[in-house]
């Protein structure tokens, strides 16, 4: 049986708007296993991005417990979570945010050189990377403006897994592209799945949680369903479609 990976204890987030305090995320009790792909959804508002901002430790909880592996880390400092989300996570976000005035190697090579120091085999290791989701040899030295929206991604996707993480984060990862290099940029994540990647995303688009084999639907803070699905691939998909649309539904999607 897989093992915890994930775990939250009366996790808490809120903020203050002009004297208010909003209440995003509330009380909430959560456990994510090793291995699985967890999908959360939920309508505009619900604390998607924010509770995967606090599982991450990109975000700090108001209150509550965040464990990774049984090792809390809502204490961390500031330091102390750049260096944990380093050596243990990689986002994938709707937005790639790369750099302008580096190539697609070094985009990818920039953050893992902090963690590994052999620099020839980083080198080689993104060079494979690289190929394996589609991007060629002489896109290797080409700059953002240069590539497609589906491009851009998949040198975001392999930035977050250069350095072998045990959870991969991704917010809304195919947000911003047409359906085929969506559909591209799914089928990375669900071989990287398949090979052992444990995933957390979020996402609105009923393709992208068809991926998953959990999920979660977040409304006003809290978790109110829970449904699983065997992994992509190993189902009938129509059928897939049709139990996942009827859960959403039922959840008021």
């Amino acid at each position: 049986m897989a093992s915890s990976i994930l775990r939250t204890e009366k996790l808490c987030k809120s903020f203050s708007n002009m004297g208010t305090q909003q209440h995003v995320i509330k009380n909430l009790d959560l456990d994510i296993l090793e291995g699985d792909f967890t999908v959360i959804m939920g309508s505009s508002g619900s604390g998607k991005s924010t509770l995967l901002y606090a599982l991450s430790g990109m975000d700090k909880p108001t209150m509550g417990k965040v464990f990774f592996a049984d090792t809390g880390i809502q204490d961390y400092s500031n330091d102390e979570l750049a260096v944990f989300r380093r050596g243990n996570c990689g986002f994938v976000f709707q937005s790639v945010y790369l750099l302008d005035n580096q190539t697609v190697l070094d985009n990818v090579l920039t953050g893992a050189l902090i963690v590994q120091k052999n620099s020839t085999e980083l080198v080689n290791k993104a060079k494979d990377l690289l190929k394996k989701t589609g991007l060629n040899d002489e896109d290797l030295n080409k700059y953002p403006n240069q590539l497609s929206g589906g491009e851009a991604q998949r040198v975001g996707i392999v930035r977050a897994l250069i350095n072998d993480p045990k959870i991969l984060f991704a917010d809304e990862p195919t947000g911003q592209l047409n359906s085929s290099a969506g559909k591209d940029v799914l089928d990375i994540f669900t071989q990287v799945h398949k090979n052992g990647q444990s995933i957390v995303m979020v996402t609105h688009d009923l393709k992208t949680a068809l991926r998953g084999t959990r999920v979660l639907y977040l409304r006003d803070g809290g978790i109110v369903g829970d449904y699983r699905m065997p992994p992509y691939g190993e189902d009938d998909l129509k059928e897939r479609r049709n139990k996942l649309t009827a859960f959403l539904e039922e959840m008021g999607w």
